[in-house]
């Protein structure tokens, strides 16, 4: 008789343990695809505001001006990038060093190079989360779908221990049940581990950008405090 080796059919005859290996990868596969296509709408709504914001910030503003804007923006509720997000962290901190009348550069320097370095390390592991669950998808589902294959192959072969004549036609559906494990098995990990290589390099280039305007900014402050006298600054 010819056998039915269609997917669905195998699923439903495979042993219970490899059926709960295919339903764990299942749910792992439709929660990676998730947290792919949450982190693609996030990243690129960073960089738009990182590149909005950095637009504003050279356009000749004054610190002042964009520093109001930012606080505006955090009271009302409004999203805002990490690039404006650090900006006001170390604006808020240089402007209450000044209004306690130290006029150290070094101090004044260093206390907002500090605000802006914590705000910096917030925003960074706010960027990189859903990445550690990608990378442990993409690195473990192609073991748990081997898991199943051997499980189900020692189940079949565990059945035809008490069969006088073995041929192919006996062997090949217990084994073919067990294959599936380990095809849902890749079928979960190369996405996972596609969108992890691709979201990490994106990651380190807005973690290059942020720092390189953390210098520029601290540039532009340094800048303020050798020009002017102990008063907060009214541009760049």
């Amino acid at each position: 008789m010819t056998q039915d080796l269609s997917i669905w059919t195998m699923v439903l005859n495979a042993s219970i343990v490899v059926q709960l290996v295919m339903l764990l990868l299942v749910v792992v596969s439709i929660s990676s695809w998730a947290a792919i296509f949450r982190k693609l709408f996030a990243l690129r709504k960073v960089q738009a505001h990182n590149e909005s914001f950095e637009r504003d910030f050279w356009s000749g503003t004054s610190l002042n001006d964009l520093f109001n804007t930012a606080a505006r923006n955090a009271q009302n509720g409004q999203d805002a990038g990490p690039m404006e997000r650090i900006f006001a962290s170390g604006m808020r901190e240089y402007q209450k060093l000044r209004e306690r009348r130290i006029a150290d550069p070094g101090t004044l320097m260093d206390g907002a190079r500090r605000a802006m370095r914590a705000s910096y390390q917030r925003e960074m592991d706010v960027i990189e989360s859903s990445l550690s669950f990608l990378a442990s998808v993409g690195s473990v589902s192609p073991y748990v779908g081997l898991f199943g294959t051997v499980w189900g192959i020692m189940h079949a072969f565990t059945g035809l221990a008490s069969m006088q004549q073995v041929t192919l036609a006996t062997v090949a559906p217990g084994i073919a049940e067990a294959l599936v494990a380990t095809a849902i098995g890749l079928f979960s990990a190369i996405p996972a581990v596609v969108a992890y290589n691709r979201f990490a390099r994106e990651i380190d280039r807005t973690a290059i950008r942020l720092e390189t305007f953390m210098e520029e900014f601290s540039n532009i402050l340094q800048r303020n405090v050798a020009a002017q006298s102990p008063a907060v600054p009214a541009g760049k």
